[in-house]
């Protein structure tokens, strides 16, 4: 097959996912929508909330007997010994209250979950479509890639390309003016160049903020996407349409990485699956999908009413989050947002651990910075089930962090000083957790019916990306760390195809302190008689996790990317697609081949 066709063939399937494009009903216009887990009729729904139901209790159950008071240890005396069981004690609730929690927020995705019904776009909106380029750091070709793939975007109104330039590069200029798009720079104007807020220099929220202020007032929408995502022709047709709707102030699609021709990059592909197919459907239950940058559409009256994107290392959540926290002034309503599972753009993902590590570091400390800003203040003026929805978000990184130190930290104590903290049956633990285990698994896997990703393979369980995030936990509980002292934290352009960092031995630092650590401690329960099968699972799992990111990293037979920046994997991937003038035909999937009721 001709790579052309097959690139085709690959997305053909995922760009209808919500269904054919319909004409708006007569009246006034809210976006409706249709319950996946209702496809399966009453007696699927009965079942998949009677299974749940069971997960959760079960894991209730679990930590209650857990904690109970009869597990908790004598401790002869008191002084630092005690508090040392009662640190221990408290750790384990906190962690295991913390999996409760993400086994709950999972479990009520599938309930909810939802796909909007499409609608044609209003023929008189005026439309800009937004890209951005740091020159130096990400290349040209690169982003002429992604501009000529813009420019073939079916639009029934008006559409202007645009290019934000943080360097004004005299090469940039001539590009734009070669492939028919507009440039704009903020370079040698000290208003868009401020060391803080909306106009921040050298941060993504500060570029778009400034050209919102210059040219914003000339258009209703833009699309925007990542200088590595290539838009499909049916971009601006799948997401205007909800605009109709006066109060959504933005629409986003799912997130695929078309390079997924090495581990880094199929597992971080495989580890976003639970959001982008199940937790941001649920959103739009309330909707309150969550604002994500990679692709979306975003009405400029929404973005005015906030100020700008706002001033965080993660401006997309902490936006989206402001905008929910807000009236629309025209209407008085909430401002609602909408998730449409088609895929609308396909780019790249990190394809080295080092660009991984990268984003996640920079993924979670944004979540960390929101949680201790404005998080709970602006959560307050959400109504109950957005409050809950944006809690439930925002307990993966911590949880994940707060895991992986509190875990290291009961090993730790317990093998070098023999602090037990609880006092129960090993095997019976062990039999217990792992049901529960297995409660927790079998609704992921389920919900891989749900798939939004043409590079996700079928029928795949999912066992890559679920590894993929527990690989990565020293590195959310280094984020974490660095919240907590207040370390600084800046943007930083992921590196993009020939440009991508090359892993070594520092790339794994974090890593291997902790192996260091949790070996030390090991050894020390063996010298000092503390040392037994029971105890010593978890540390020896702790260590095998340190290490395995280095393991998989020495045994690779991934090639490294190209030195020259030529190679360009997803505008290869796409580039028939983007060629194509007609309407993809979406092939029959599980996900949508039978939709439920309207909600």
């Amino acid at each position: 097959m001709h790579a052309g066709d097959a690139a085709s063939a690959a997305l053909r399937g995922f760009t209808e996912l919500a269904g054919p494009v319909t004409d708006p009903p007569e009246g006034e216009y809210r976006v409706r929508y249709r319950s996946l887990i209702s496809a399966g009729g009453r007696g699927a729904v009965v079942r998949s909330t009677l299974l749940i139901v069971v997960n959760v209790v079960f894991e209730l159950g679990f930590v209650l007997w857990l904690l109970a008071p009869w597990h908790h240890p004598e401790v002869d005396g008191g002084g630092w010994a005690l508090a040392a069981n009662v640190l221990v004690i408290a750790s384990i609730g906190l962690v295991e209250g913390l999996r409760l929690v993400n086994v709950f927020s999972l479990s009520l995705a599938s309930l909810l979950a939802r796909d909007p019904i499409p609608v044609r776009p209003d023929p008189g909106m005026r439309v800009a479509f937004l890209t951005t380029i740091v020159p130096g750091k990400e290349p040209l070709e690169m982003v002429r890639a992604t501009l000529r793939a813009a420019r073939k975007i079916r639009c029934p109104g008006t559409l202007e390309v645009w290019l934000l330039d943080e360097g004004d590069d005299p090469q940039v200029r001539a590009m734009c003016a070669a492939e028919g798009a507009r440039h704009f720079s903020r370079r040698h104007r000290e208003e868009y160049n401020q060391p803080s807020g909306p106009f921040k220099a050298r941060t993504k929220h500060g570029n778009y903020n400034a050209w919102i202020d210059a040219y914003g007032h000339r258009y209703d929408v833009f699309l925007s996407v990542d200088p590595d995502h290539v838009p499909l022709p049916g971009y601006a047709e799948r997401m205007l349409g909800y605009f109709r709707d006066p109060d959504v102030a933005y629409v986003v699609g799912p997130q695929c990485y078309a390079n997924c021709d090495n581990f880094v990059t199929k597992a971080a592909e495989s580890q976003q699956f639970p959001f982008h197919s199940v937790i941001q459907r649920a959103a739009n239950a309330y909707g309150a999908a969550m604002l994500v940058g990679t692709n979306n559409a975003v009405r400029l009256d929404a973005i005015r009413c906030v100020g700008g994107f706002a001033d965080s290392i993660t401006e997309d959540m902490a936006t989206g989050l402001a905008l929910h926290a807000r009236r629309n002034p025209a209407t008085g309503s909430r401002w609602r947002s909408v998730y449409t599972p088609d895929v609308v753009a396909v780019g790249e993902g990190p394809s080295s651990w080092s660009d991984y590590y990268s984003q996640q570091l920079r993924w979670s400390r944004g979540t960390f910075e929101l949680l201790s800003g404005t998080f709970w203040r602006r959560l307050r003026r959400l109504a109950p089930g957005r409050a809950l929805h944006y809690v439930l978000i925002t307990t993966f990184y911590p949880s994940m962090a707060l895991g992986w130190l509190l875990g290291g930290a009961n090993a730790v104590l317990y093998l070098a000083f023999g602090v037990s903290g609880i006092v129960v049956p090993p095997e019976l633990w062990l039999a217990l957790y792992v049901d529960a285990t297995l409660f927790q698994l079998w609704v992921y896997v389920r919900n891989r019916r749900y798939n939004v990703s043409p590079y996700e393979p079928a029928g795949s369980p999912g066992i890559r990306g679920m590894a993929m995030s527990v690989l990565a936990a020293p590195i959310y509980a280094s984020s974490l760390i660095a919240a907590l002292l207040r370390r600084p934290a800046r943007f930083v352009v992921t590196p993009k195809q020939g440009a991508g960092s090359r892993d070594g031995l520092a790339t794994f630092r974090r890593h291997l302190l902790w192996a260091g650590a949790l070996a030390a401690a090991l050894v020390a329960a063996v010298l000092q008689g503390y040392a037994n099968v029971d105890v010593m699972m978890w540390p020896a799992l702790a260590l095998l996790i340190s290490v395995a990111p280095v393991a998989i990293w020495w045994l690779s037979d991934d090639a490294p990317p190209p030195a020259d920046g030529t190679q360009l994997p997803a505008a290869a991937l796409v580039q028939a697609a983007a060629e194509v003038n007609t309407v993809v035909i979406a092939a029959p999937r599980a996900a949508s081949d039978e939709m439920g009721a309207v909600a």
